[in-house]
């Protein structure tokens, strides 16, 4: 008995040290990256089916713009500017017959680095007191999954109140992301707040920041915000090192996947920088918009049935895997429907669950069936097998007419965790994980001794027994 405790203590110890040597990479958290390979099994060559999505990318080579009011845009007619921090600095000239001159939608998406910096520019706010109001609608006619912050870049001073708005369903309606003011109770009557003031329960609140809304007194700060990582840091932590936590969150609730996926961004600009609490009437030419810069870094949202995504005819469209199709692989395929369409599933890390859609009917097997009258054949739909219709999870194909699964899962191809159907779900509240359970006697002791060796210092060597 001593003697097998010692051999599995020498075990636990070595690979505790080992682990402690050994560099994660960031792909151990899984990119989802690979739909399925091929592995042996007992029974030979077998496909392994696996949760997959397409690399993040930079979203704005995909889009289209679209201004309204459509003639915002500045030099037609010719107009000069003055800048805002000096009203007597008046050499800005735009006109959109010359190249040089013009300040077209389309340089909002350029190459970034270029010298003198290229932005579109709207007209001045010649009309005040009537609001300079511009709505520029970024479509990208397809589901968009967002990894990064948006980051709008101004040339003009940061307009003083602006509302970022998302649509879910191609532009039919929308919904604020984002309210930006310098004073966000007399823009919008709202307390101003920060991503910080944000919690796990608060994280789908919308707020009005104050962060952004500087005047040319800060023209070194250029860049408008909207943070996604601070957001995805409230259960990933502050350095996105337990993705898990994300993941089950992003697996379990739907409104916090959607906050996340959009298929149109708009950004309204209701004022322009002023740089001062009264507007100068005598020079109006000083208050303008311009954007030299939008990032959008997301990835194509294919329901994790998809690695690649591929634009073609000026429209995105996922390569789908798992027998799935459509714009975003949301349903089965013809012929593949023995089962209801699912989306696929980030847990278990690293590979997750494909949730595969299987045929429809690929033919009877003859499976004997005793009764008391004697022997009898009776016909059953094949549910598995060790090629398209592989038990998942570990689980075991018997006969072809079940899939015998390991503990902690159920359904016809072992691809749900048991814990979904179970009162109170797959974890707390707050974490989207399963609850821990209590260690045994054994395993605490065995804990308690690596523990009291790890105080004393002992080096990574092995045991002598």
């Amino acid at each position: 008995m001593r003697f097998h405790f010692a051999l599995t203590l020498q075990a636990l110890w070595t690979g505790v040290c080992q682990a402690a040597m050994q560099h994660y990479p960031a792909a151990a958290w899984g990119h989802y990256d690979v739909c399925k390979s091929q592995v042996y099994s007992d029974e030979g060559l077998t496909w392994d089916y696996m949760a997959c999505q397409p690399e993040a990318a930079d979203m704005t080579q995909y889009l289209k713009v679209t201004l309204d009011p459509p003639n915002i845009t500045c030099g037609d007619p010719p107009e000069t500017y003055c800048a805002l921090e000096n009203p007597y600095m008046c050499n800005n000239e735009c006109d959109a017959t010359t190249e040089e001159l013009a300040h077209p939608p389309g340089l909002m998406f350029d190459t970034e680095g270029r010298n003198p910096t290229t932005f579109w520019q709207s007209t001045s706010w010649k009309k005040y007191p009537k609001p300079l109001l511009v709505n520029i609608t970024l479509s990208w006619n397809k589901t968009i999954e967002l990894t990064e912050d948006i980051v709008l870049t101004f040339e003009s001073g940061r307009p003083e109140q602006m509302v970022l708005e998302k649509s879910l369903d191609y532009g039919r309606t929308w919904q604020p992301y984002q309210f930006y003011a310098t004073d966000c109770l007399d823009a919008f009557t709202m307390e101003p707040k920060t991503v910080q003031d944000l919690t796990q329960h608060t994280l789908l609140d919308i707020i009005c920041t104050e962060d952004y809304s500087r005047g040319y007194v800060w023209k070194n700060d250029k860049t408008v915000r909207f943070e996604i990582k601070d957001r995805f840091a409230l259960f990933a932590g502050p350095r996105l090192h337990n993705m898990a936590s994300l993941y089950g969150q992003l697996d379990t609730t739907k409104k916090l996947r959607d906050f996340f996926t959009i298929t149109d961004l708009r950004i309204r600009l209701l004022r322009p920088a002023t740089g001062a609490t009264m507007v100068d009437e005598n020079n109006l030419s000083r208050y303008f918009y311009a954007i030299s810069d939008i990032k959008v870094q997301g990835r194509c949202k294919c329901n994790l049935h998809a690695n690649s995504c591929v634009y073609d005819k000026e429209k995105l469209s996922c390569e789908c895997e798992h027998n799935t199709t459509g714009p975003d692989c949301g349903r089965c395929k013809r012929n593949y429907q023995g089962r209801a369409w699912s989306a696929g599933s980030y847990l278990p890390i690293p590979k997750g669950t494909a949730n595969i859609c299987i045929p429809s009917n690929i033919g009877p097997v003859i499976r004997p069936n005793v009764s008391s009258l004697g022997v009898a054949n009776r016909k059953e739909a094949r549910v598995c097998d060790n090629e398209l219709l592989r038990c998942q999870n570990g689980g075991t194909c018997i006969s072809n007419v079940r899939c015998s699964c390991p503990t902690g899962y159920t359904g016809l191809l072992c691809e749900k965790r048991r814990c979904e159907s179970e009162l109170g779900g797959c974890g707390g509240p707050d974490s989207g994980q399963a609850h821990l359970t209590p260690p045994s006697t054994s395993r605490l002791l065995l804990l308690l001794l690596l523990g009291s060796v790890l105080l004393r210092g002992v080096s990574c060597r092995p045991a002598v027994l």
